[in-house]
Formats: structure tokens, C-alpha cells, sequence
């Protein structure tokens, strides 16, 4: 079975900073999606970005410009760099992976933008 293991939430002022990492294992197919969600109090789970195999990237609009998604496909990770972080940016965070039909989440990390 998949297991993700996220790290890199936490607190941080408008305007800063934070990288959100994940990490895949025991993963048998080598073609396999990853990407970040979100989700905020009394919200639906929403897209935030994602990247697939060959390294096209998708983003929400609210994140694009201020969000990079990226992979390290040799270790299995997936990462966020958030920058100009806002208020609106508070919520749960969860990675997602998709391979060989099937798809995986990791247990969410929480990020609170506040001042």
C-alpha cells in the first residue's frame, strides 16, 4: 500500500513563507501524478497545484504566481514553495498521489496565515 508522509506546515505572517514536503513510499509503478490540496473550515477540498510525470504543472488561480510545485522523481517527493502567503491561504493541507490506477492521500498539515 502507498503511505505519504507530509512535513513543512505551520504558522507564519502575511507575506511570508513556507515549504510543504511529501514523501512517497512503497510505490511500484514509476509513471505516477502528484499533487497538493487544500481545505479550509465549512470548504470543499480544493486543488492548489499539481504535477504530473513528465513535469507539467497545474495551479489554482488564487495561487498562481505566488505557488511552485515541484518533484524529485529518484525519491518520490513532491514539494510546495508558498510564497506571499495571505490569510485566504489558511487551511489543511493534503499531497495526493495517483498511480497505476489508484489514488492516495496523505494525513494533511495544518498552515495558519495570520498576524
Amino acid at each position: 500500500q502507498v503511505q505519504l508522509v507530509e512535513s513543512g506546515g505551520g504558522s507564519v505572517q502575511p507575506g511570508g513563507s513556507l515549504r510543504l514536503s511529501c514523501a512517497a513510499s512503497r510505490i511500484h509503478s514509476e509513471i505516477y501524478t502528484m499533487g497538493w490540496y487544500r481545505q479550509a473550515p465549512g470548504k470543499e477540498r480544493d486543488l492548489v497545484a499539481i504535477i504530473t510525470n513528465g513535469g507539467m504543472t497545474i495551479y489554482a488561480d488564487s495561487v498562481k504566481g505566488r505557488f511552485t510545485v515541484s518533484r524529485d522523481s529518484a525519491k518520490s517527493t513532491v514539494s510546495l514553495q508558498m510564497n506571499s502567503l495571505e490569510p485566504e491561504d489558511t487551511a489543511v493541507y493534503y499531497c495526493r498521489i495517483t498511480t497505476g490506477g489508484w489514488t492516495f492521500w496523505g494525513q494533511g498539515t495544518q498552515v495558519t496565515v495570520s498576524s
